[in-house]
Order: structure tokens, then C-alpha cells, then sequence
């Protein structure tokens, strides 16, 4: 059975640093977290005028990973872990905070210097308690590797982490994360299947989509309910898509700022170690 839309969230402009703004539509005055989806950021599309500056300067995380899907231009990554490496269109990064990291995040130098569009999606996924501790960790997948699902013509879809159709994404979690990100030509009819129970996310980057009679235009996302499998949508327009199923993270939720932990006197702590420079510190 088809599964019914509880939310559609329509992102809205937030200013995330004094010269960034991203659309957020999660989490939302009407709908906080479909744990252990935390937060989604949409940055762009934005023309980036040769000589420019616009660059995160060091920032600390904690509890989670944020992802990085990086939709056109070029994406900088360098932690206090020792990770340094540059994503492109179609590239995906998984950067694991686990018990504590400082990174920088933005466009590369060379991006910078010449000009050029920049967009991304930001997702911040969240681990359980048990894991938040960990050792942080960095992966990351091109476009190349991520394999194709639910093909056929005027239809490029590809698995960037979890199973799906017997093929599995090149990027690894915690607990069950199914990400697919691409586009679908107008006109194009597309019928996914998530497992029942499991939360299920559909971003629209791009364009515009009919799911249930509805029609859903970009930068919104669309909650659905836990129970039932099939979601069918048809593209309204030429469509670009991100759809996130996972399983439920059924564990008290604290965030705050750059942390994602389960309970307010962690969140301090985490604030606390940052200020003592337990996250210790970085050059970029």
C-alpha cells in the first residue's frame, strides 16, 4: 500500500555563519526529527564571483555525522583528524564526529579564485549513544561509484549508502541509512519502496514532483508515515531528488549548536570541552 504524506516542510532561509544562509526545512516549527535524520540544509545554487572568500572557518562536532552531498561546484573538507580532501558534483562525504572533531568546510581555493556555481545538501544523521563516543572517522564516495537504482530511461538515481534493490551504497552507518540521490526527467514515473517502519524522507532539490494527487514543488520535504512501502511520484518537471529511509534511533534527542547528543547535560559538556579546547585545534 501506498504510504500517506504526514508533513510536507517547505525549507526557509537560516543564517548559519555571518555570510552563509541555507534553506532548512528540518528541522521545522511543525516537525522536529525523524531520528536519526537531525537536520537538512540545502546551500545554494550560488554564484561564486572570482576572488572570493567564503569559506567555514574551524568548527567542532560531536554525536553524529553530517553528510555532504555535493550537488554542483566543489566541496573543501579538512579535520583535526587528519583528513583532507576535496569532493565534486556528485560526490558524497560522510564525516563521522563521533567523540569530537574540528573541521572546515566550504569551497576550495581554486573554486574561489576563478568563480563558478556551489550548491550542496547537509545532512546531519544521527548515531545511537552507544557510538557517540567513538573514534571520529571521514569516507566519501564520487559519483562514478555510486551504482544506479530504479532504472530506466530518463531516470538517474544512485545509492548513495544502505541496501536497495539487492545493490549496496559505497558509504557506511551506524544503523540502517538508505540515501538516493538524482534526477528524473519530466514526466518520468518513479515507484520506490521503503520498509514499514522505518522513517522516509523525500527532498525536492530541484523542480517539481505529484506524489498522492499532490503536487510538491522544490525545497520542501516531504515527511511520510511509518506504516505501508510504495511511494509513487511522478516528475512535474525536470526533478532533482534526495530520499532518505533509515531506521528509527529510538533514544531521547538533545541538540544544540554543532552537537547532537541524548540528553541537555551532554550538550554542555560538549560546550564546555570546545571552550577548553578539549577538540583541540587546526590549521586550514
Amino acid at each position: 500500500m501506498q504510504k500517506r504524506i504526514e508533513h510536507i516542510l517547505l525549507g526557509r532561509e537560516k543564517q548559519i555563519t555571518r555570510e552563509e544562509k541555507v534553506r532548512q526545512p528540518l528541522p521545522h516549527q511543525d516537525f522536529r526529527f525523524a531520528n536519526p535524520f537531525i537536520v537538512l540544509h540545502h546551500m545554494g545554487p550560488k554564484e561564486i564571483a572570482p576572488g572570493g572568500q567564503l569559506r567555514i572557518h574551524p568548527h567542532p562536532h560531536r554525536g553524529f555525522a553530517p553528510v555532504t552531498f555535493q550537488l554542483q561546484g566543489e566541496g573543501y573538507h579538512k579535520d583535526s583528524a587528519g583528513h583532507d580532501e576535496t569532493i565534486h558534483a556528485g560526490d558524497v562525504q560522510w564525516m563521522f564526529a563521533g567523540k569530537g572533531i574540528l573541521h572546515s568546510e566550504g569551497p576550495t581555493t581554486e573554486l574561489l579564485l576563478r568563480g563558478g556555481m556551489q550548491e550542496l545538501v547537509q545532512l546531519w544523521i544521527n548515531v545511537p549513544a552507544a557510538h557517540k563516543w567513538d573514534e571520529p572517522g571521514y569516507q566519501s564516495a564520487t559519483k562514478a561509484i555510486q551504482p544506479h537504482v530504479l532504472e530506466q530511461e530518463g531516470v538517474d538515481l544512485r545509492l548513495v549508502s544502505g541496501s536497495y534493490q539487492g545493490k549496496t551504497g559505497p558509504l557506511k552507518s551506524f544503523t540502517p541509512v538508505i540515501s538516493i540521490v538524482g534526477e528524473i526527467q519530466k514526466g518520468r514515473r518513479v515507484q520506490f519502496t521503503a520498509t514499514a517502519g522505518y522513517w522516509t524522507l523525500l527532498y525536492i532539490i530541484k523542480g517539481a514532483i505529484t506524489v498522492n494527487c499532490e503536487t510538491v514543488s522544490e525545497y520542501n520535504l516531504i515527511v511520510f508515515e511509518k506504516e505501508n512501502e510504495e511511494i509513487v511520484i511522478t516528475a512535474e518537471e525536470n526533478t532533482q531528488i534526495l530520499f532518505l529511509s533509515a531506521e528509527t534511533i529510538d533514544e531521547p534527542v538533545a541538540a544544540k549548536d554543532n552537537f547532537v547528543m541524548n540528553t541537555k547535560e551532554e550538550i554542555e559538556q560538549a560546550s564546555e570541552d570546545y571552550k577548553n579546547g578539549v577538540f583541540g585545534t587546526m590549521d586550514y
